[in-house]
């Protein structure tokens, strides 16, 4: 993913409600979200290159997602980070564990943000940053650097939260194609047209844009639902997919 922004309120009818973009080059291959051959607990898109996914579900209760962290030069590190939302949504472990487990070989992956919850809680760690954070209810956004770092379209975005609460509305503030003013820019590295390019929510060119627009509602009774929106080259409508999954228990602090 390249954005995610999120309202996580573990004590409501809805514990989690969500809405991210993911943005590649449309030349790299991808399943849209699935139930996976080998693990038919997980729903996930796949990453048909390195085999990992962006953002996953399990029937356990556990919920994943990853961010690249922008960085000029890249890493040379040569983990995958779609593999670490991978294993965590196929391990057994809570997600806090996991996260203790991952920080002692993060350095060898690229720069990533990794958001991931169960039914104890929802959690943040970056290897560009090395803390575990157990995120406390609030709003909440996350790009190509760390959690709520205030690019224009990530400010945009959460605010657009406020009346988002089905799977239509969720998707239609996915779609903002404004560009941010030059002088909004980050500076990252990558050059001002590419910074201009990918300061909108919504990212569409011929070779590089937003492939898939998802959202995702959790229930308090452990229902949850994933819908999604594919483009292809200049943000041309594509398929989309909807699902329901049931957790084995209910999405809640210690249920």
């Amino acid at each position: 993913m390249c954005l995610i922004v999120f309202d996580y309120h573990p004590d409501s009818a809805q514990p989690l409600r969500l809405a991210a973009n993911r943005d590649e080059f449309y030349r790299r291959p991808s399943q849209m979200a699935h139930r996976w051959e080998e693990a038919p607990y997980l729903l996930a898109g796949r990453d048909m290159e390195k085999g990992g996914t962006w953002l996953g579900l399990s029937e356990s209760g556990d919920f994943a997602a990853v961010t690249n962290f922008r960085e000029v030069p890249a890493s040379d590190a040569s983990r995958s980070r779609g593999q670490l939302t991978a294993d965590y949504l196929k391990s057994a472990l809570s997600a806090e564990d996991y996260l203790h487990q991952l920080a002692r070989d993060a350095d060898q992956y690229p720069g990533f943000n990794l958001l991931l919850g169960d039914r104890q809680g929802l959690y943040f760690f970056s290897n560009r940053e090395n803390r575990i954070r157990c995120l406390h209810p609030g709003r909440y956004g996350l790009s190509n650097h760390l959690l709520d770092t205030p690019w224009p379209k990530l400010v945009a975005a959460k605010a657009r939260l406020d009346n988002a609460f089905n799977h239509t509305l969720l998707q239609q503030l996915l779609l903002d194609d404004t560009t941010a003013d030059d002088t909004s820019l980050p500076d990252t590295g990558i050059g001002q047209g590419w910074e201009r390019l990918l300061s909108s929510c919504f990212i569409h060119s011929e070779h590089y844009g937003t492939r898939t627009c998802s959202s995702l509602i959790i229930e308090a009774d452990g229902q949850a639902s994933l819908h999604e929106q594919h483009f292809g080259s200049h943000g041309i409508e594509l398929d989309q997919t909807h699902h329901n999954l049931r957790f084995q228990r209910p999405w809640q602090h210690g249920a």
